[in-house]
């Protein structure tokens, strides 16, 4: 692909779509079978941060990109959401529950903000 120039989330997406469709590996698994994988990858992660290694967690959290990347594929193929779905679902959820950002609501201090994102959680699983 390309030499000497950064790769995009797009350049991800598509590297993600040729691996699942050649590999006779990638091509088989599914969200069962590859859960482990996002919970290792999740604990090496916490184990760079742990040795305050910052290249060890740009690697570790390109691993847990790849896990959500690989998860989103696989039920994209399904015609159950996409990533793009994914990332709405996040900008919603996080624009909704920081209403001291991106609204009017006045926050005195960081426990403030915990006390409030857990009454927004909370008035969002009894709508569910």
């Amino acid at each position: 692909m390309k030499k000497n120039k950064k790769y995009s989330f797009k350049d991800l997406l598509t590297i993600m779509g040729k691996i699942r469709e050649k590999c006779p590996w990638d091509k088989k698994q599914t969200n069962e079978s590859i859960l482990k994988y996002l919970k290792e990858e999740t604990e090496e992660f916490v184990r760079e941060v742990k040795k305050k290694d910052y290249n060890g967690m740009k690697e570790e959290l390109g691993d847990i990109l790849w896990q959500v990347i690989f998860h989103s594929h696989i039920l994209k193929e399904k015609n159950i959401f996409t990533i793009d779905d994914v990332i709405d679902t996040l900008c919603k959820k996080m624009i909704k529950r920081h209403p001291h950002v991106f609204g009017n609501k006045k926050i005195k201090d960081e426990r403030e903000v915990i006390v409030n994102w857990e009454k927004i959680k909370k008035a969002e699983k009894e709508n569910l």
